[in-house]
């Protein structure tokens, strides 16, 4: 099987049977996402040699702005799509077969978790699986611990609290916060020294 194809396969948004040839390929990839992101994980790192080791593990190549702080762990790596001047905080867990898409600006804090898998619900099929992509706008803002769910969109400019679970699409210039995450306020024409505002109040959105 060649990668384009799996990944067609996996934007469709079908079931991927286990055992099929498509989950195969799956553990195929995670094997190599595995070997490279240990690399990226064992030693110290310049940021030039960190954002090398990142471009094979997504199999393209990030810009200079790109930034990360290991570790990092995903189980697929070539779904993930970075903009420009990303930032990725430690401990951090994608799970990518489905479709990771960040735009430029946006920052993730520490162990932040995104997934795009759903297993099947029939009890003699959970090892069947349904790809969903989620999609996180441009300059975001996702704090710690944060949990984003197969399927969703987050939009432009928006802002996720720490520790929320993201189950539903969150509108641009949004800060949404909670298990489910809800949207809390808005920052049009207050993205400027609001900071201490958003913080002092009840959803702790540091990162």
């Amino acid at each position: 099987m060649e990668l384009n194809e799996f990944l067609k396969y996996m934007e469709s948004g079908e079931r991927v049977y286990a055992g099929s040839e498509f989950h195969k390929y799956m553990h195929f990839l995670s094997n190599e996402a595995q070997k490279l992101t240990a690399e990226l994980n064992g030693v110290y790192h310049t940021d030039e040699e960190k954002r090398e080791l990142f471009s094979h593990i997504i199999g393209r190549t990030v810009d200079v702005g790109f930034g990360i702080f290991p570790p990092f762990t995903t189980d697929c790596g070539k779904n993930i799509h970075l903009g420009k001047n990303v930032f990725i905080n430690a401990g951090c867990r994608f799970q990518d077969q489905g479709g990771i898409y960040i735009g430029s600006g946006t920052l993730i804090g520490h162990n932040v978790v995104i997934a795009t898998l759903n297993h099947a619900f029939e009890p003699e099929r959970r090892g069947d699986m349904f790809p969903a992509s989620v999609r996180i706008g441009k300059n975001v803002w996702i704090g710690s611990c944060s949990v984003i769910i197969p399927g969703v969109t987050i939009g432009d400019n928006a802002i996720i609290g720490a520790g929320s679970v993201v189950t539903r699409d969150i509108p641009e210039n949004a800060v949404a916060a909670g298990n489910p995450a809800k949207v809390k306020k808005y920052i049009d024409g207050r993205l400027k020294n609001e900071y201490k505002t958003y913080a002092s109040e009840e959803t702790d959105i540091s990162n």
